[in-house]
Parts: structure tokens; C-alpha cells; sequence
């Protein structure tokens, strides 16, 4: 059995928040996400009763799903793997939120969960994120220097914006990018800019900063691919968030259909894994 890519769609994503109260139902957006293409969601699993329906839907139609979590303490993370352990999952990605200020008041936390998942035999993985453990790019880059094994979810989306990467992005930021995606399990997809977090995949102006993300990600994959074993996953879930992610006008809506833009997203992710994989 070879590699392979699934790609998922959050299900935060679908929140369309829009100033007329208008939302999918929970099963149509699950619907859409199946006859769309994708392969599974990541869902929440800190709501037992939200992830038993969604996981159930994705089982009974073969799909896979990603269990996201916020921890505080160590103990924090245990409900959610006895979760895990009922619901399965590829994997549980873990968002740190807590805002330690030095190395050392990160160690316990990241030694606990690490020992958790490994008694629970469960991938966790650490997602780089603002306004947690891991808000700054430099701080993370000392945690790796700490754990040099550190399982990490990149969203780099993040870091740009950030750090606000000055355009063109030299060669000190790349190095630091490529150093945290020499340590991850799997992909968060969000293009940014220096300024946004987020910003529309088709508009012109903002060619050169998806172009930059999608050499990233292919840096990623073909890293991942070295590391990984014959018959792993590696799963990338489109995250376009709602407002205020996404860009509104005036008049509170979005300047794009955000769902469409998702599934652009998702073709442009498989048709870089193809064409990896056939030059590999």
C-alpha cells in the first residue's frame, strides 16, 4: 500500500456567519463535504454529543476525521483521548492554550500530553498557532530545539502574519518554515499575507503569496513523504475560516464565496501530490 493524501474540510470552515443569521444545518453541511470530495472533517472532540454525530455520518460513508482539542493542563487532554478511544480518529490535533512566556513552563505540559498519547497509543499532534503555546515562530523553533521529535501540525498561516514576513520572503524565514515542516505530521490550509490572515485565493494581487504557500507545501509533503512510512496518511484540511478570517465588505458579507474557494484549494492540494508523487 502506498502513501497516501486525504484531504479534509473543517467544519468551523463552514460557519458562514453572515449579517442575516443564514447557516447550514449540521447534516447538510456534512453532505456537502462528502459529495464534494472530501475525504473526512476535522471536528471538534471537546463536545462528546457534536463528535458522535459527525464521526457516525463520516463512518457510516468512509470517510476519516481529525479530533480537535484546546487543552490548559495536562489533565485537560484525557477526556478527549477516551473519546478517541471510542470514536477513533487519524489523529488529535492539539492546540495549546496556554501562553507560557519561557521554555521551562512549557516542558511539563508538552512531557504530560506527550505521555498520554503514547499510553493511549494516539498520534497527537501540536498545532502552530496565534494566541497559544505556540504564537510565536522563534519560540516554537526553541520548543523543537527542547523536542526534537515534537510531532507538529503546521498552519503557517500563522507565522506569516505574525511575524509580518516581509515580501519577498529571504532566506533566514524560509529556513525557519522549512525547519518546522521537517516536523510535521500533517497541514492546516490558509494563504496569508504579511498584514491577513487570510486572503482570497483567486484575487490577483495575492498571486505571489499562494504561490509561496504552495512551495511550502510541497516542501512539506516531499518532507513527510521521507519520514513517513509506506503505507501512512497524511491528511491536509482546508481551513478557510469564517468572518472576521475572512474579509467582508461593507455590508458584513464576504467578498468571495468562501465554500468555492475551499474546493479550489482542495484540487490545487491533490494535484501537487500527484505530481509529487509521479516525479517520486
Amino acid at each position: 500500500m502506498a502513501q497516501q493524501l486525504r484531504i479534509l474540510q473543517s467544519l468551523w470552515a463552514m460557519e458562514r456567519r453572515r449579517p442575516d443569521g443564514a447557516e447550514w444545518l449540521l447534516d447538510t453541511q456534512l453532505r456537502m463535504i462528502r459529495d464534494a470530495g472530501y475525504d473526512g472533517v476535522g471536528v471538534r472532540f471537546v463536545d462528546p454529543a457534536f463528535a458522535r454525530t459527525v464521526t457516525r455520518f463520516m463512518r457510516d460513508h468512509g470517510m476519516i476525521w481529525q479530533a480537535q482539542c484546546y487543552p490548559k493542563t495536562v489533565d485537560d487532554l484525557r477526556p478527549v483521548l477516551d473519546l478517541v478511544r471510542e470514536l477513533g480518529a487519524d489523529h488529535v490535533n492539539l492546540q495549546p492554550d496556554v501562553r507560557p512566556m519561557r521554555i521551562s513552563d512549557c516542558v511539563p505540559l508538552l512531557e504530560g500530553w506527550r505521555r498520554l498519547a503514547d499510553e493511549a497509543g494516539v498520534a497527537v499532534n501540536i498545532e502552530t498557532h496565534r494566541d497559544r503555546m505556540t504564537t510565536d515562530l522563534h519560540f516554537t523553533l526553541r520548543l523543537l530545539a527542547c523536542f526534537p521529535d515534537l510531532r507538529l501540525t503546521a498552519d503557517l498561516s500563522h507565522y506569516v502574519v505574525g511575524r509580518e514576513f516581509a515580501w519577498p520572503v529571504d532566506e533566514v524565514n524560509h529556513a525557519h518554515i522549512h525547519r518546522l515542516l521537517d516536523n510535521t505530521w500533517a497541514l492546516h490550509g490558509r494563504v496569508a499575507s504579511r498584514e491577513q490572515v487570510q486572503v482570497q485565493l483567486g484575487f490577483p494581487q495575492h498571486q505571489g503569496w499562494v504561490s509561496l504557500f504552495m512551495g511550502w507545501w510541497e516542501y512539506g509533503i516531499r518532507s513527510w513523504r521521507k519520514r513517513a512510512g509506506p503505507d501512512a496518511v497524511l491528511t491536509f484540511l482546508c481551513e478557510l475560516g469564517p468572518p472576521t478570517y475572512a474579509i467582508t465588505g461593507a455590508d458584513g458579507y464576504e467578498l468571495t464565496e468562501r465554500w468555492d474557494e475551499a474546493l479550489v484549494m482542495k484540487d490545487m492540494i491533490r494535484g501537487l501530490w500527484d505530481r509529487i508523487a509521479r516525479e517520486d
